[in-house]
């Protein structure tokens, strides 16, 4: 029922918005009759209506129409919703005109981010001082003192977890299966590959594994010959792999409860442990065969979830679990007198050693025997002998979050992952600092500043932060009341606007991070800020429809309410500002394109035709002439979330909802335009913005909490718009098929 409900509701907008359309149109009719008429009489066609070829695909389609001389639209069609775009007078053929590829392309040069929300085990330091981590599709080998990042790319969704081999050079990592963009299943796969080179060695599983890749380790005592893998099929799978033979030598059921890890004995291959809710398993491996049994808790109370374990340096089993408690798990010689002779030796409790208060996220071993433990609800980070009498502790700042893994530098520095998607260095002594920072919730406010390498981002956590894009740092955050949904730079570079989710906006003072204006409008989310390009007006685009506008005085301190924009049906999406900041052109849910000019008190220009050579000081509306050739053939009209234009009108970059960044050329007017496309992303890209300078793009994921950096290499800032159509217009070749990056 709520499916058909909202399916009713889409029909009630698509219907509300063509029958607003029809109503533009047949108003438009009346004024261009005198027009025609008057074309007419000066002879300058022979013939009133001329038609052009059509181009139909399911989803998206175009239909290009001729009217005279002057008047040559395109009608391209997203979900029936007729959307009608005027081509430039400058365009003097529009059939022969070339789409190619830009000459700029995209490098991926820095990750912000850490996966340690929902994932453990998962940061590791190498020999080469780099430590080792993942978010979204990347694994991201961090050198930290060189400060410094490389990045392993081969997987196409988002990795899950990682092992270290024993030589401490090659890495495993496993990903989730994901969707492709018609809602099928991908395999998931493990890869094994060169932390020196980045090369892959190996790829193992595709096929075989469910769902994604929940928990792997190598083998020790063997050199690293095997890899074990638990998928996340509903049996959670364990199989054991001769991984450079790519060879599966068993497969088993582990169990229908979650699996959060697994690891072979540092002196046995053929022994086994994997832990998760309710339940520790000891695996024993024999004659290509897998036999579990189950750790008895006994008198003990069982724990609702066994969060990890590691082996002493005695042989015994230190368990960590959602109670708090590390239990020593040491093996007791078979009963034979009740199991008879074939009875094997078996894990018992042998103490229980209350750690934490709340849950035991991780634990290592120190090369000394020592144990550190992390701890959740607490924060403490805590020392143990190898005996666990407790050496030292210290707490992880709040803000942090919990401890969610351990990676041990030195013995005395350590490397701490925590649930707030940080990584902390420091020690007992000195305390600990965060070296990586992001967001922990969906992002989808972005913008850069107007003349510095400085970006601000903001999402569901409520959190804003400023970032330096140079030094890769987090310059400050702070935390609002409500969701941010969108941000501006004003052209001084001195504040920054931020909508939030419930029609409140804040303006904030760089330097200070004071607010310094906060004001309202409706009581539904902002979706975009926009200010004019000299810094005078400032738009606000609403989901209740309308656009705000407001005067800007003070330097961007003092805000007054100039006007409204009204005559959208559906809620804004993207806005932008002409270069001589008098007029807006923006989109809106049902896929309208609506023109207005400021400057004559906010009102609807009916007459789309006069804005056809109007310049843009920017270019993020997803739908308009200039970009009609990024909508590729079949989409749906919420394929695309957000585009940019660079700031030398020669790109223009894409973030789409199945996890690419896309690069265009710009303008880019006809279907069918090829592209260069990018990966990195584990989730719906929600935004993207060039650096002032257009050195480098900024792209953020949705769900993956994940901002990618990229390089921009090529070309130098290439031709602007106008001129670009102008000399495009007279190639007689027509655009090739799209053209995908690596």
């Amino acid at each position: 029922m709520e499916v058909r409900l909202h399916a009713q509701e889409d029909e009630i907008t698509l219907l509300k918005s063509s029958l607003a359309d029809a109503l533009r149109k047949l108003r438009l009719h009346d004024q261009q009759i005198p027009l025609l008429k008057q074309q007419l009489i000066a002879g300058k066609r022979n013939s009133l209506f001329q038609c052009a070829n059509i181009k139909i695909f399911p989803q998206v389609y175009w239909y290009f129409k001729c009217i005279a001389t002057d008047f040559i639209s395109i009608k391209m069609f997203i979900r029936g919703r007729p959307i009608t775009m005027y081509i430039p007078s400058n365009i003097l053929n529009y059939e022969e005109l070339r789409m190619d590829l830009p000459s700029q392309k995209l490098d991926l040069d820095w990750v912000y981010g850490y996966r340690g929300r929902d994932c453990r085990a998962n940061l590791y330091l190498l020999p080469s001082g780099e430590a080792v981590y993942f978010i979204a599709c990347v694994v991201v080998l961090y050198h930290i003192s060189n400060q410094t990042q490389r990045h392993y790319q081969k997987h196409t969704d988002c990795v899950r977890c990682l092992a270290i081999h024993p030589d401490k050079v090659r890495v495993a990592s496993g990903q989730t299966a994901g969707v492709d963009k018609d809602g099928k299943p991908l395999q998931p796969f493990v890869h094994i590959w060169d932390s020196k080179t980045l090369v892959t060695l190996q790829q193992i599983g595709l096929g075989t594994f469910e769902r994604g890749v929940g928990a792997l380790a190598f083998s020790s005592s063997d050199a690293g010959t095997f890899l074990c893998v638990i998928d996340d099929s509903n049996e959670h799978m364990l199989s054991v792999w001769d991984w450079n033979k790519n060879i599966k030598h068993v497969e088993v059921k582990s169990t229908n409860e979650a699996v959060l890890g697994v690891d072979f004995s540092p002196t046995d291959t053929n022994n086994i442990i994997s832990c998760g809710k309710s339940h520790v398993y000891f695996w024993t491996l024999s004659a290509c065969t897998l036999t579990k049994k189950q750790g008895i808790f006994g008198k003990y109370k069982k724990p609702k979830f066994v969060l990890c374990f590691v082996f002493s340096l005695t042989g015994d089993v230190l368990t960590g679990d959602s109670e708090g408690n590390i239990l020593t798990w040491g093996k007791s010689a078979a009963d034979t007198k009740t199991l008879g002779k074939g009875a094997k030796e078996t894990f018992q409790i042998m103490k229980q050693t209350r750690a934490h208060e709340g849950s035991v996220f991780t634990m290592c071993i120190l090369q000394g025997g020592a144990i550190l433990s992390g701890g959740g609800k607490d924060r403490k980070v805590i020392r143990w002998s190898a005996d666990l009498a407790p050496e030292r502790e210290c707490e992880i700042p709040e803000k942090f979050g919990a401890v969610r893994t351990i990676a041990d530098v030195d013995g005395e520095e350590l490397l701490v992952g925590t649930t707030r998607n940080a990584i902390l260095r420091g020690t007992f002594s000195d305390g600990f600092v965060a070296i990586v920072q992001g967001h922990v919730d969906e992002m989808w406010g972005l913008a850069t500043h107007p003349t510095q390498n400085i970006f601000l981002t903001c999402g569901n956590d409520r959190q804003v932060c400023v970032w330096n894009a140079e030094d890769h740092k987090l310059d400050w955050c702070t935390t609002l009341e409500e969701s941010g949904l969108c941000a501006d730079f004003s052209p001084n570079g001195g504040v920054v606007s931020v909508g939030l989710s419930t029609g409140r906006w804040v303006v904030l003072d760089l330097q200070t991070k004071e607010v310094v204006s906060d004001l309202t409008d409706g009581n539904e989310q902002l979706s975009v800020m926009r200010y004019s390009p000299d810094g005078s007006f400032l738009a606000v685009g609403s989901h209740d429809n309308f656009i705000y506008i407001y005067n800007v005085t003070e330097g961007g301190r003092r805000y007054t309410r100039f006007g409204k924009c009204t005559g959208h049906s559906s809620f804004i999406t993207h806005l932008d500002w002409s270069k001589d900041g008098k007029y807006i052109m923006s989109n809106s849910g049902d896929y309208e394109i609506l023109y207005w000019d400021v400057a004559s008190g906010c009102k609807l220009l009916r007459n789309r035709f006069e804005s056809k050579d109007r310049e843009w000081a920017s270019y993020t509306c997803v739908l308009g002439f200039h970009v009609m050739g990024v909508w590729l053939e079949g989409s749906d009209g919420t394929d695309i979330n957000a585009l940019c234009r660079s700031h030398s009108e020669s790109m223009v970059a894409v973030a789409d909802d199945f996890c690419k960044v896309h690069l265009f050329q710009y303008p880019c007017p006809k279907p069918k335009a090829p592209s260069y496309k990018y990966e990195g992303h584990g989730s719906h890209v929600t935004n993207v913005r060039f650096t002032h300078n257009d050195s480098h793009l900024l792209s953020m994921g949705g769900k993956d909490t994940c901002i990618l950096q990229w390089r921009v290499k090529g070309a130098g800032t290439g031709d602007h718009s106008k001129e670009h159509l102008a000399s495009s217009s007279s190639v007689c070749s027509s655009s090739s098929s799209p053209v995908n990056g690596t």
